[in-house]
């Protein structure tokens, strides 16, 4: 394997880095006083206008919708190549976005891509391409233990030419943002198969179907994420269309797994950019800070803290182009453990990178002052979402073990 960036992603790598230091970075601070501007006026959810100029200034630069591998819609990169731009874009709470590159829309227009027909390709993967709308994905519940897949229990029954869903989610990101337009909705069409595995399917529900209501947003150890944020949504009596169907019935396990693998390594790719800002941020704040004589740098805990931050990164980093081109030479199945590996590694390290940089910065550390933070809570969030550690380490033991059962 050969991790050496082509000339076309270098290219690519300047590009989105020069944007990110002349227009996002520049814009952090506007955009959380857009926020508090809005929370002010009595409504925190609603999209802020830097965003939406940082969105077209990216259209114009070439640099949107990097992503999406083997596909038309895309821009004709790899995994493996599309790794580093998303690394860059991770830096940034704004980044993602305003590249098009942002979860659950990434997700859930590679769900559209694999398995929407033309009609619903045309409704709903067209508008989230161009960054017109925003999107949902409605999959885990409040009442019971969704690590657990199979436990899933909202209702999708057939009477005649529509579906009616019946159930109660949440950690449903960007239910609450006005943007968001369509929800890809898990629930059971087929609870007494006999098989756990062919007993749900994916739906299409547009936000605005009557029975359709946000509970909450729900608040991640007290930010509210506002605009996008995480809601619990209650569905009742809702009547789609049977067109709305995605692949087919029974077949809602298979495109989680489809959607779950590309949407886990990037997340894995944009904590590690964040991880690597921290990294910055530690080493300057540890050479102009001084306690008992000597800055931070000169002390030896806070050398040997950052070698470790270090070294874990990269490590972390080489576990994720790994499982990029394992996915782009394999494919996805194939490469499940790669994944599995990297969904349990990047997220700890990040939280531990950002630990010791809200350690080293002291009582700045644990103010709103530098966003670390924010930037905890979002990390330790990706530890339980798209399957906590557990259930990643379990398949990982699995995955090891059968190489030495006897047939």
């Amino acid at each position: 394997m050969d991790f050496a960036h082509s000339a076309k992603v270098q290219d690519l790598q300047r590009r989105v880095g020069a944007f990110m230091d002349e227009h996002i970075y520049p814009n952090e601070a506007r955009f959380h006083a857009e926020i508090e501007e809005n929370r002010r006026k009595g409504n925190a959810w609603v999209p802020t206008r830097v965003v939406e100029e940082l969105k077209q200034k990216a259209k114009q630069a070439g640099l949107w919708n990097l992503w999406l591998p083997e596909s038309e819609y895309g821009a004709g990169l790899t995994n493996l190549e599309y790794a580093p731009l998303c690394e860059i874009m991770g830096r940034s709470h704004l980044g993602p976005e305003a590249f098009n590159c942002s979860a659950p829309d990434t997700g859930n227009m590679e769900v559209l891509v694999r398995y929407g027909n033309e009609e619903q390709k045309k409704q709903w993967l067209l508008p989230l391409l161009d960054g017109t709308i925003r999107s949902g994905f409605a999959m885990t519940e409040p009442a019971v233990a969704s690590s657990d897949a199979t436990n899933i229990a909202a209702s999708i029954v057939r009477d005649g030419d529509h579906f009616v869903i019946n159930g109660r989610k949440w950690w449903t990101s960007g239910a609450g943002d006005p943007r968001c337009k369509i929800l890809i909705f898990m629930g059971k069409t087929d609870p007494q198969n006999a098989n756990r595995h062919r007993q749900q399917s994916m739906i299409l529900v547009p936000m605005e179907t009557p029975g359709v209501r946000v509970v909450r947003n729900v608040p991640v150890f007290g930010y509210d994420d506002a605009p996008h944020g995480h809601s619990e949504v209650d569905f009742k009596d809702v009547r789609v269309p049977v067109s709305n169907l995605l692949l087919g019935e029974g077949r809602g396990f298979e495109i989680a797994q489809g959607r779950l693998g590309p949407g886990r390594i990037h997340h894995c790719m944009r904590v590690i950019g964040a991880a690597e800002r921290t990294i910055e941020a530690m080493c300057k704040r540890a050479l102009t800070r001084v306690a008992f004589h000597k800055t931070l740098a000169e002390q030896g805990v806070w050398r040997e803290r950052i070698a470790n931050a270090r070294m874990k990164l990269d490590q972390a980093r080489f576990l994720v182009l790994h499982a990029a081109w394992k996915m782009d030479t394999a494919g996805n199945k194939a490469a499940q453990k790669e994944i599995a590996m990297i969904k349990v590694v990047a997220p700890t390290v990040a939280c531990e990178i950002i630990d010791q940089a809200i350690q080293l910065f002291g009582g700045a550390g644990v103010s709103d002052d530098f966003g670390l933070g924010w930037l905890y809570a979002n990390s330790r969030t990706l530890r339980i979402a798209d399957g906590p550690d557990e259930v990643h380490r379990n398949h990982i033991a699995k995955l090891e073990l059968s190489r030495y059962i006897k047939i």
